[in-house]
Order: C-alpha cells, then sequence, then structure tokens
C-alpha cells in the first residue's frame, strides 16, 4: 500500500512526505554519516513543531532476491507514535520513490495468549 512518495528536490535533496489516516508529515533523507557496512544508508528527519531538526528514522539499501532490483527499507518512529512504522521506498522511473507501508510479520507457528500482568505469553500453535 503507498502512503507518500520521496523525491528530488531542485538542490538534488531528496524530500518526502506520508499520510495515513494517524500520521501525516514531510521529511528529508540525510546521507548517514558512517562507513560501517550495516549503517543505513539515509537518515530520515523532520522538524518538531518548536522548528528543531529531529531524526525520526532511517532507511537501509536493500536488493531483491526475485528481481535483483535495489530499493530502500526502514522505519519511521517516535514516541508521539503507538509504534513503529515499517516503509519501503521502490524506484521509479522518472527517479522518485513509492513509499509504501509494511504490516510486520507475525512469528509463524506461535499465537499469543493473554496473562494477567499485560505481558504476553507465546503458545505453540497446535
Amino acid at each position: 500500500m503507498n502512503i507518500g512518495t520521496i523525491r528530488a528536490n531542485d538542490r538534488g535533496a531528496l524530500t518526502g512526505s506520508i499520510a495515513t489516516l494517524t500520521v501525516a508529515m514531510s521529511f528529508a533523507l540525510r546521507g548517514a554519516a558512517s562507513n560501517h557496512p550495516n549503517a543505513p544508508r539515509y537518515e530520515i528527519c523532520t522538524r518538531s513543531p518548536a522548528g528543531a531538526a529531529v531524526q525520526i528514522g532511517a532507511l537501509w539499501e536493500q536488493t531483491s532476491k526475485t528481481t535483483g532490483e535495489c530499493f530502500l527499507q526502514g522505519r519511521i518512529d517516535d514516541p508521539s507514535m503507538a509504534r513503529p512504522l515499517a516503509i519501503s521506498a521502490f524506484r521509479q522511473d522518472d527517479g522518485s520513490y513509492n513509499v509504501a507501508w509494511l504490516r510486520p510479520q507475525r512469528r509463524s507457528g506461535f499465537r499469543v495468549a493473554s496473562s494477567a500482568n499485560d505481558n504476553p505469553t507465546y503458545l505453540d500453535a497446535a
């Protein structure tokens, strides 16, 4: 499900926006300053209501095992959100990216049972 786009602006900087029923924001991608092989490719940054720059996520370069195409994958997170928003960004012919939302995978073979202390208990799915 596409929830946004990322495009290069007039200066070549990557900027984007996403919109869902509960989240609407504009952001910029900033190259991550790390040479570590597991470092993200981009940091996702936005402005707080007070105007301060805030990092809210990161994107890593991935390669599709089936098509060999490169895409970006990561998540957006903030204390104001109930849970992180997992996203992928797929490059389009015009150089822009479509941003897609990903539902987190459930562990197969397990189901969650409620407990009195609100800590989930995982049971084998039989």
